[in-house]
């Protein structure tokens, strides 16, 4: 049985070791130089940084997932460096590149752990130099041992935001203020949901416990204005909850409102995707198992739907089990599936405490960039609703009309903004508005490469 592993995160991790248990060698593909997933990023060779100053109260779980994902790697057929930007369910198929050079991957089944990606909300100054994601932020710090700038300022909401905001305090950074979205009633009021995780629930106590009793700069409930500056970041300037405006001098700002399934690929395979009202996010269609409508494709992880490092390694496992009882072999599965379970609801009490600020990205003035790549402006995008055009009432049109998510990242950056500028106009809910529709390649890829290699 021939299976690829798409992704080398803690579901790509798990889900191999589960298929080379059963004897299996399992085609295992990640972009990345080493496996890990962006929440265990490895730092290069050479760099001299414990595992527990890179991964503080994680560090356990890093330093154990590392051990797995080397165990593994001489017994599966290990690709890092490795894109996989194109599916062809039909045929199944695996297109991708490496060191330049196309490839085919044939397999029986597959399993996509993508991953998932930094949620964003424009906001005005957003395309300075000098603002990254939140995400962005963390893999400077760990891969590079190095920050985004000398005075960071951090915006957004969800346990990223005061994570991110702790570790490079903690690296000797100078934070000039952590900039929460989410009012603290809204977090007070998820508390009890969240005491089902309270081993998680503490180290976001800590977090924001530490960073107050050490002086930096923190607010609730706040309203972006402006990333400033002229050529590059100078400052931020931000309205609070009861209305007042105040400013911080920064060199850099890290942005993110949670996190967004990487789920092209899943998308290009067939599979059905649903609006998840309480994550506010579009994610493929699986079952607790991780099967998908889809025969052959599994989906594990971020990349099927957001619930974090923990639930990712036991859902990679469990995809993995069921492909092997669809192949007619006999698994023990219900422990794996109580521990999910019980996961799941504490991610739906932290859904509540940090929702995604929809509000702002509606409520964005007409000359705010939303599009980097194309440099379009939200009224731009509002102007694809009304006049002489053929009216946009989803956002695939939209994108036909104005070229929204037709630059680099197709959408990956501006396809939620986007969805929620033109909900707001039309006046409807934003799952009315649809989703920008996967299109291979799933990342640019060069034009000159030498032509497809099929492998086995």
């Amino acid at each position: 049985m021939k299976v690829a592993v798409v992704g080398a995160g803690p579901a790509g991790v798990r889900a191999v070791e589960a298929l080379l248990a059963a004897g299996i060698r399992p085609v295992w593909i990640d972009e990345a130089m080493d496996g890990g997933g962006r929440i265990y990023q490895r730092p290069p060779t050479g760099m001299r940084r414990d595992a527990r100053t890179l991964y503080g109260f994680e560090a356990a779980r890093a330093t154990a997932l590392h051990a797995a994902l080397d165990a593994a790697k001489p017994r599966a057929d290990w690709r890092p460096e490795t894109l996989a930007w194109n599916i062809r369910p039909g045929r199944q198929q695996l297109h991708t590149l490496s060191a330049g050079t196309h490839g085919v991957v044939e397999y029986d089944a597959a399993i996509l752990c993508t991953g998932a990606m930094d949620r964003v909300v424009p906001v005005k100054g957003w395309t300075l130099p000098g603002v990254t994601t939140m995400g962005g932020a963390q893999i400077a710090l760990k891969s590079q041992g190095c920050g985004i700038g000398q005075r960071v300022a951090f915006l957004g909401s969800g346990p990223l935001l005061w994570l991110v905001a702790y570790q490079y305090a903690k690296a000797g950074a100078q934070v000039a203020a952590v900039l929460d979205t989410t009012p603290f009633a809204a977090k007070a009021a998820a508390a009890p949901g969240m005491l089902r995780g309270p081993a998680t629930f503490a180290k976001g106590l800590y977090y924001i416990g530490w960073l107050r009793a050490h002086g930096v700069r923190i607010a609730e409930g706040v309203t972006p204005l402006a990333i400033e500056g002229e050529g590059s970041v100078s400052g931020i300037r931000w309205r609070d909850a009861k209305g007042a405006e105040h400013h911080a001098d920064c060199d850099a700002v890290g942005i993110g409102w949670g996190l967004k399934p990487e789920a092209q690929l899943a998308d290009l395979a067939g599979v059905p995707f649903n609006f998840d009202a309480l994550q506010h996010n579009w994610v493929p269609r699986r079952d607790a198992a991780g099967r998908t409508p889809v025969g052959g494709i599994y989906l594990a992880g971020d990349g099927s739907g957001i619930g974090g490092a923990e639930v990712a390694e036991l859902a990679g496992a469990r995809a993995a089990l069921a492909l092997l009882e669809d192949a007619g072999r006999k698994v023990e599965t219900a422990a794996l599936d109580r521990r999910l379970e019980k996961l799941a609801r504490f991610r739906s009490a932290l859904e509540k405490a940090f929702p995604f600020p929809a509000h702002l990205a509606a409520g964005l003035p007409d000359d705010a960039i939303f599009c980097r790549c194309e440099n379009l402006t939200v009224g731009e995008l509002r102007a694809t609703t009304a006049g002489p055009q053929i009216p946009a009432p989803e956002v695939n049109r939209a994108k036909a009309i104005s070229r929204a998510g037709m630059g680099r990242c197709q959408g990956r950056v501006c396809g939620a903004a986007a969805a929620e500028i033109l909900a707001a106009r039309l006046g409807c809910g934003v799952a009315e508005v649809g989703r920008l529709r996967g299109q291979a390649p799933v990342k640019p890829i060069p034009l000159t490469a030498p032509p497809l290699v099929t492998t086995p």
